[in-house]
């Protein structure tokens, strides 16, 4: 009998390569979208986001805040966008000084929805899947206010709507980035479609699971296309209520989100990027069996911050093939490093996450050299 002469292979572990799609990542860290309102006015990335992002760049993957596709569609103020051609010359300056440290970035495409104000996106209509206002108060530039009752999109503007997600995500690559991710989670405008309680159309995008999954479908499927698949990840939120997109009936939301993933399998995404207070659980775990793809998890927010000890434990046990962290890399410009490492690391400073200057955000300490 011929002996066995191929090598044996390791289990994979926080720190070893992969690949979504044709993205390379040396570690499975993966830093999460964080909205972090450093982008002005103009939301033009300047000289402050290029160094944070470039400060993190030792991660597996950054995954940019969420970017607004056109002026309406913002959700922030301080929020960047991707809709004009400045707007992306600035985030080529980013992905430029990521890409010079060897890192790896995506750019989250947001497009807010009824999460939008007018005294955000400078006085513009606020769309969404149906005319139903958020129970909540918006940040705007004159304060807390309610959120307004958004108009219900016609046909012809969730088009529209598809194709300003098309001309963000060639901008984006055009302007450097690895790839682009599709928000579809937390609240705005696709987690709208997908949601019972935020989506009560009565045309093709609304009634049931297939019919409110179909809008998301589309957009994925026609970025995949402007841009390649293997550049495309797709990040949702089932079961996380957020900004009243109730799902709280679990078959509703597994035949809801497996009739999602279903249809998106054969586009041959780069990943799925799943929010969850249990990444490990039945629920995730059949979505990520019926995508057939990669599957990164995030369950931060929802269950405290991520620890080291919490990421390596998911990808030991299989449940991923990357972890999203969020609150430790606001706070370990070098997490990699200590979290391979064993040293200490800084405490995040959450009232500064949101505060408009440099202090907070480009100033937590490395780990001293030598």
């Amino acid at each position: 009998m011929p002996a066995n002469t191929s090598e044996p292979t390791s289990a994979p572990s926080l720190f070893s390569p992969v690949s979504l799609g044709k993205i390379e990542l040396a570690n499975r860290v993966v830093m999460a979208p964080l909205t972090r309102v450093r982008a002005g006015s103009s939301g033009i990335p300047g000289d402050l986001m290029v160094e944070y992002y470039r400060q993190r760049a030792s991660v597996g993957l950054i995954i940019t805040e969420g970017t607004y596709p056109d002026h309406a569609s913002q959700g922030w103020v301080g929020a960047p966008g991707i809709a004009t051609d400045e707007q992306a010359a600035g985030w080529q300056r980013v992905t430029e000084a990521v890409h010079a440290q060897g890192g790896r970035i995506v750019l989250q495409i947001m497009h807010a929805g009824r999460a939008a104000h007018p005294d955000i996106n400078g006085g513009r209509r606020v769309l969404a899947p149906s005319a139903i206002a958020i129970d909540g108060k918006a940040f705007t530039e004159k304060g807390e206010q309610p959120f307004p009752i958004p108009e219900a999109m016609t046909t012809a503007e969730a088009q529209t709507a598809l194709q300003d997600f098309v001309a963000a995500a060639r901008r984006a690559i055009e302007a450097g980035a690895d790839g682009v991710e599709i928000h579809g989670a937390n609240g705005y405008l696709l987690h709208q479609f997908l949601s019972p309680g935020a989506n009560h159309r009565s045309d093709e995008y609304g009634g049931s699971p297939r019919n409110r999954v179909r809008f998301v479908v589309d957009v994925v499927t026609a970025v995949a296309k402007a841009v390649g698949a293997e550049r495309v990840g797709l990040r949702i939120s089932p079961e996380i209520n957020i900004s009243d997109t109730f799902e709280t009936d679990r078959d509703d939301v597994l035949a809801t989100y497996g009739a999602l993933v279903d249809q998106l399998r054969p586009l041959g995404l780069a990943y799925l990027s799943v929010l969850h207070s249990e990444p490990g659980g039945e629920l995730v775990q059949e979505l990520r069996q019926r995508f057939n793809g990669k599957l990164i998890v995030n369950s931060g927010f929802l269950g405290g911050q991520t620890t080291r000890e919490d990421a390596t434990q998911l990808i030991e046990a299989d449940h991923a093939d990357a972890v999203v962290v969020g609150r430790a890399l606001i706070a370990n410009p070098d997490l990699v490093e200590r979290w391979q490492n064993g040293h200490p690391e800084n405490e995040p400073r959450p009232e500064l996450f949101y505060a408009p200057s440099a202090e907070g955000y480009t100033d937590y300490p490395f780990l001293q050299a030598g």
